[in-house]
Order: structure tokens, then C-alpha cells, then sequence
């Protein structure tokens, strides 16, 4: 469907144009494979410095542009995207996204965990603080992730600390082990009990329902940023 919901010539639906930077990365590959088994997507282009192609070279054939880099990337890159009028789902982690809230033009979503099930684990996380007493996290990753704590157990944390409140974030305790792709538990304890909401990504296809919603609804967002699966979900 094009920007303004209109049909194809041929009666049939136009495909969202998607771009991916950090497409040689192995959540970049995993996007692309995924893309391109959508019928309603069409794989534009990969962006990466592994395959020598910039953003810049894959904008004017995007409609989205989906982030998988690093942190300092994701900010250049999401400007550069939205001042060509595309939109941009990201899934880099480690910067503050109100660092992107003066952009206008086009829209901005970004989500520290793309899998629905971790959604869930944090609103379950939210009902459990306002109940009981203390709260800590433990986030475990793959030995080749950059920053720590996540962006999941940073925003967890959060909405821990907005539920309770109490206004103080629980600890977090940040494992990098070979092996682990994405784990979060979180425990909390009270009076002679304990409750651990626990989730597991045993493989990057756990996130990939998750992009591929953020990429047909980025464009149709009331406001920019939005941070957080959850809201693409009701």
C-alpha cells in the first residue's frame, strides 16, 4: 500500500519498500531473511560497512528503514532516514531516545526487545511491582553484545520503578556469556515469598514478528518517537 492507502494499477496492494542497516550483522541478516519472506515487503536494500554500502546509498528506494547497528550509528542514521522522508524502526540499544525527538518528517519507533513474549514479561513485571516489595534483574546476552545493562532490563527497570513507586530502579545484574542469545529474569521478593518472571530467546526469529509490525505500523504513528513494543500490540 502506498503512503496514502491507495491500490496498485493492477488492483493489488503496493509493498512497504525496506531497507536494513547493519544487514551483514547477524540480527541484520535474520531482518533480511525475514523481510523478504513477506509478501507484503519488499527487501530494497542492506546497508552495512562489512558490504561497503552506506545508508545514504539505500534511502531513495526505502519507504523503512530498519536499524541493527550500534548506538552512535542508529542516531546518525535514523537522522539521515527521516530527513529523506523515510521512516525508521530501530533496534540498537544503548543510546537515550530523546535524542531523536526533534525529528520531524517522518516517523520514529524503536523497541529494546522485539519479542512479543518479552513484552509481556515487562507487563508482567509492571502488575508484580505494584505488589510486592523489592524487585532485581538479571539479564543475560551473547558475549558479542555491546552494552550493559540492555535496553530491555533498562526499560524494565524503569517501568518497575514507575509501578512501585518508589522511584528507584531495581539492581541489575548483566551476564555475557558465548551461547546465550536473549534471556531476562526478574525476581521479585516480599514476606516469606519470592515471584521470577522469567523470558528466553533460544533464536533470533523470537523477534521477528515484532519488526515486521513495527514496519507496517511505523508510518502510520500518531506521534515520534514511540518506544516500545507494547503499544503496537492493542
Amino acid at each position: 500500500m502506498s503512503e496514502d492507502g491507495s491500490a496498485a494499477p493492477d488492483g493489488g496492494a503496493l509493498k512497504i519498500r525496506v531497507a536494513v542497516a547493519g544487514a551483514a550483522g547477524r540480527m541484520g541478516q535474520t531482518v533480511c531473511r525475514a523481510v523478504e519472506g513477506a509478501d507484503d515487503l519488499e527487501l530494497t536494500g542492506r546497508a552495512d560497512p562489512a558490504l561497503k554500502t552506506p545508508v545514504a546509498d539505500v534511502l531513495a528506494t526505502a519507504d523503512v528503514l530498519v536499524d541493527f547497528t550500534v548506538p552512535t550509528s542508529a542516531v546518525a542514521n535514523a537522522r539521515e532516514a527521516v530527513a529523506a522522508g523515510v521512516h525508521v524502526v530501530i533496534g540498537t540499544t544503548g543510546f537515550d531516545p530523546a535524542e531523536l525527538a526533534d525529528l520531524r518528517g517522518a516517523n520514529v519507533f524503536i523497541a529494546p526487545n522485539f519479542a512479543i513474549g518479552a513484552v509481556l514479561m515487562m507487563q508482567f513485571a509492571v502488575q508484580a511491582a505494584r505488589h510486592m516489595a523489592k524487585a532485581e534483574i538479571i539479564e543475560l546476552h551473547h558475549d558479542r553484545k555491546i552494552d550493559a545493562p540492555s535496553g530491555t532490563a533498562a526499560r524494565t527497570a524503569a517501568l518497575i520503578a514507575g509501578a512501585s513507586g518508589r522511584g528507584e530502579p531495581p539492581p541489575i545484574h548483566s551476564v555475557r556469556l558465548p551461547g546465550l542469545v536473549a534471556h531476562q529474569e526478574v525476581i521479585f521478593g516480599d514476606v516469606g515469598q519470592t515471584l521470577t518472571i522469567r523470558h528466553d530467546s533460544i533464536d533470533r526469529e523470537s523477534f521477528m514478528p515484532g519488526v515486521l509490525l513495527a514496519v507496517r505500523r511505523v508510518r502510520d504513528l500518531s506521534e515520534s518517537p514511540v518506544v516500545g513494543l507494547e503499544h503496537l500490540l492493542d
